[in-house]
């Protein structure tokens, strides 16, 4: 069976209650968390934003429970903010990395997961891969809060 997060250019996006749930949402959070421990970028805490789509706000505290209840430090947004905002506050704070809910331009139905790099880039290709792996061996039961 295929799995139902499948990350694309730029983060994986879906439809907001087809397939991006919060179910899914904190699947993707504890595998990204679970790369951030390994890779010792959570030992600088992780920032975690989202935009003005529909319950962003919400899916961004779930990402942000999910951090915290793996031992991580988080800062978690107060208000909605574009993109490049946490991209340059990953660097300004000298964070691990962060964690955008947005789709970007995609259709108003869909919403996102963007992992940044402690560069404030797009996460690269292996990190991805990583998360990917992180993904396939885990379920509901694995998701700490």
């Amino acid at each position: 069976m295929a799995r139902v997060i499948q990350f694309g250019t730029d983060g994986w996006r879906a439809t907001i209650a087809d397939t991006y749930t919060f179910d899914n949402v904190r699947l993707a959070a504890q595998a990204t968390a679970e790369y951030f421990l390994s890779s010792k970028k959570a030992e600088h805490g992780i920032l975690v934003g989202y935009d003005t789509r529909f319950a962003s706000d919400r899916f961004a505290r779930a990402v942000a429970e999910v951090l915290a209840g793996n031992g991580i430090h988080v800062l978690l947004s107060d208000r909605f903010q574009p993109t490049p905002v946490f991209s340059y506050s990953v660097i300004d704070r000298k964070a691990g990395g962060a964690i955008v809910i947005t789709a970007s331009h995609n259709p108003a139905p869909d919403n996102g997961f963007k992992i940044k790099s402690d560069a404030g880039a797009s996460a690269p290709p292996e990190v991805i891969e990583q998360v990917e792996k992180n993904l396939d061996r885990l379920d509901a039961s694995g998701v700490q809060r």
